[in-house]
């Protein structure tokens, strides 16, 4: 296959009621799969993604829902076209389904990961209200100084994703978050707004969650057949010893999204995006001209599969 392709994987946030649907009714490997996983963790998957429930926003069964239908994305793809990529990449928790995709992690031992993930993320949150905000069409520097200024009052806010030129969401205290939206605003912001999370993603209020996660992470890293680009410093990386030391770093630092697109979208020819949605896509508009696919279910699947024949 002479195609270089690029392996990405969405975070939280692209969950919905009735993803995956499509791939477990048709596949009898995604139905293999989703037993595998249930049995593993106790969650009954079926439920949590097909049937209206009040769990699937909860970030403990949020995070192996979506990386159980990513995981399945790219294995339905890969029976179809098993090509290695130039390297994979996930937003946040999508660096877990990247592991899985390059052989790194096994997907019932990335699943069982981030439960934990979500559940010492959770837990790291107790007792605090805490929330995440966007903010669109400031530069880096500004919302970064705006941030720094006020953790300089006494505030608890963090720049935490840097998701495309304009568009930063920042982690922390509800209240100090609130503070801070005029500030964006007057300072030319087009949008400053909360978003629906019950964590603080990525900034310092994590600091409790990093002992359970290296711990829990102990012995299942295995061999990579490509490579990863790291949120924590958009480089990539091939080992289970770097895999261990930034994969527990990840939750207390910012995930540098379009740094890694910009550091390497010169070494491929498209993108192709497992799981629900396109919302990597989106973000990827203003980054980079190549193409991007997504295999959401078999009918995108499909059409990903024709497409990237066509271009070899």
């Amino acid at each position: 296959m002479s195609v270089k392709c690029a392996f990405l994987f969405p975070g939280q946030g692209s969950q919905a009621v009735g993803m995956g649907k499509d791939f477990f009714d048709d596949s009898e490997v995604a139905r293999e799969i989703f037993a595998s996983a249930s049995d593993r963790t106790g969650i009954d998957f079926e439920h949590l993604l097909f049937e209206e429930n009040d769990l699937l926003e909860k970030t403990e069964y949020t995070q192996p829902a979506i990386l159980l239908v990513s995981a399945v994305a790219h294995r339905l793809f890969e029976n179809e076209m098993p090509i290695k990529p130039v390297f994979a990449l996930g937003h946040s928790l999508g660096e877990f389904s990247a592991l899985t995709s390059v052989g790194a992690l096994s997907v019932t031992d990335a699943v069982e990961l981030v439960r934990l993930r979500g559940r010492a993320m959770a837990q790291a949150c107790e007792g605090k209200d805490v929330g995440m905000l966007v903010s669109l069409g400031l530069d880096d520097e500004t919302v970064e100084r705006l941030c720094e200024e006020s953790r300089n009052g006494g505030g608890s806010v963090w720049p935490v994703n840097y998701n495309a030129e304009g568009q930063i969401v920042i982690a922390g205290l509800k209240d100090d978050l609130t503070a801070l939206e005029p500030e964006l605003k007057n300072a030319g912001a087009r949008r400053a707004m909360l978003l629906k999370m019950s964590v603080a993603s990525h900034c310092p209020l994590l600091e409790s969650a990093v002992v359970p996660l290296t711990e829990a992470l102990q012995g299942v890293i295995g061999e990579f057949s490509a490579p990863v680009v790291s949120n924590v410093t958009a480089q990539k990386y091939d080992d289970a010893q770097t895999a261990l030391e930034l994969l527990p770093k990840q939750l207390v630092s910012p995930v540098l999204y379009k740094q890694s697109i910009a550091g390497f979208d010169s070494e491929v020819d498209c993108y192709i995006e497992f799981g629900h949605g396109a919302v990597l896509k989106g973000l990827n508009r203003k980054a980079t001209r190549k193409p991007h696919f997504n295999v959401s279910d078999m009918a995108s699947l499909e059409s990903t599969v024709k497409a990237i024949e066509e271009m070899s």
